[in-house]
């Protein structure tokens, strides 16, 4: 069977990689560097397992810049393309995802198309009557960055957004290229997929919001804010996972999911959803007014990546904190290996950890690693479990 994967960020490829150990899997991208990278069996993503998986397992994977080549015969297209957040509109920019259905129609039209990418709830169902495609169905991810190819290997649960034949067929495509032997799988209305994926990061998005109220509370009452979340995560229906105080939820997907859900509650009554939203921004400007009470001249960054181990830091919550320092006239400089360029928005960007070190009056650390030991007393973070 062949399969086309439109897009190669961390959906897409690895996606790719697993279904090729099974399937001839062609990915469509346009960015050139990617495309021989993929082809060399490179990542060009920063993912150790990922790495590991495309230089060692036998995989039946080309990738392509040409859309004939990637889309010539495919049984199944996979659209994984990026939907940005677009404040102006209030919704996400879909594009990249109707150019790739458009193609899809044009150049592989036995193909069934599944929608990876994120897109409001609607969406689906919008495009299945533009293009006339009955074949087309919306599949969402739950995959956390840095370790994109464990989840897609070991998934938590497997929906497709179509109650036919083919939808049930993708889903057992899924499932027989998982190494997971029961894994749940859904199979529902298009819309209600949409919704899922919406809900299930703004879930996640308030349990952050949560538990950084929490810790802001405490830190300003003069309490042990490890003991209160260890008290009440005991309960077993909240649980002892993804409590760990930050400085905001942030990455890829949660800040522009919850604002997309928001949306999608026009003419719905509610307060939830713009609570969340509105919770995130007071604990970006919380954190950084602790910060500017202590009266630092220069505060250094340390690392803009949400996770560990991921190279990925967009709409990271530090670099809210970090404008909102350079708002009040405080110099901020940068330790961020990913980084190639001198200046991340007009702050110098050091890559000498000593230097960094030593010109930094306090320093901010949304993820503790050790190697800032030797100057804790310059540190500010919020991180008390040492994980994500």
């Amino acid at each position: 069977m062949k399969i086309t994967v439109v897009g190669m960020g961390y959906v897409g490829l690895s996606l790719a990689a697993l279904l090729a150990r099974r399937h001839s899997v062609c990915c469509l991208d346009i960015a050139e560097k990617k495309v021989d990278m993929v082809n060399r069996r490179l990542s060009p993503i920063n993912e150790p397992e990922l790495e590991k998986y495309l230089a060692e397992e036998e995989l039946e994977l080309v990738a392509t810049l040409d859309d004939v080549t990637a889309f010539n015969g495919a049984d199944y297209v996979i659209i994984a393309t990026p939907t940005d957040y677009d404040p102006e509109r209030n919704a996400f920019d879909t594009l990249t995802v109707e150019r790739s259905i458009a193609k899809a129609a044009k150049f592989a039209p036995q193909a069934a198309v599944v929608i990876k990418s994120t897109v409001p709830v609607g969406f689906t169902a919008a495009m299945q009557k533009k293009f006339n495609m009955g074949s087309l169905f919306f599949s969402p991810e739950f995959l956390r960055e840095g370790r994109a190819l464990h989840d897609n290997l070991y998934p938590s649960r497997i929906i497709v957004g179509g109650q036919c034949e083919k939808a049930a067929a993708f889903a057992e495509i899924l499932r027989l290229a998982s190494l997971k032997g029961d894994v749940p799988i859904l199979l529902t209305g298009s819309s209600e997929a949409e919704a899922i994926k919406l809900f299930a990061n703004t879930y996640l998005a308030l349990r952050v919001a949560f538990f950084n109220e929490l810790d802001t509370y405490a830190e300003l009452r003069g309490l042990n804010t490890r003991q209160i979340i260890d008290g009440v995560c005991l309960d077993g229906r909240i649980g002892s996972h993804y409590n760990n105080p930050s400085f905001g939820y942030g990455g890829y997907c949660l800040p522009k999911d919850t604002k997309q859900l928001r949306a999608n509650f026009e003419g719905v009554p509610a307060n939830l959803i713009q609570a969340i939203v509105d919770a995130n921004r007071t604990r970006k400007d919380h954190i950084a007014e602790r910060i500017i009470a202590k009266a630092p001249r220069v505060v250094g960054i340390y690392r803009l990546t949400m996770k560990t181990g991921s190279d990925n830091f967009r709409q990271s919550a530090i670099q809210g904190v970090m404008k909102r320092l350079k708002g009040r006239g405080i110099e901020v400089v940068v330790f961020e290996p990913t980084l190639r360029e001198e200046e991340f928005f007009r702050s110098r960007v050091l890559r000498d950890l000593e230097e960094f070190k030593r010109l930094s009056d306090l320093i901010l650390v949304n993820r503790n690693d050790g190697a800032l030991d030797d100057v804790a007393h310059k540190i500010y973070s919020r991180d008390l479990f040492g994980r994500d």
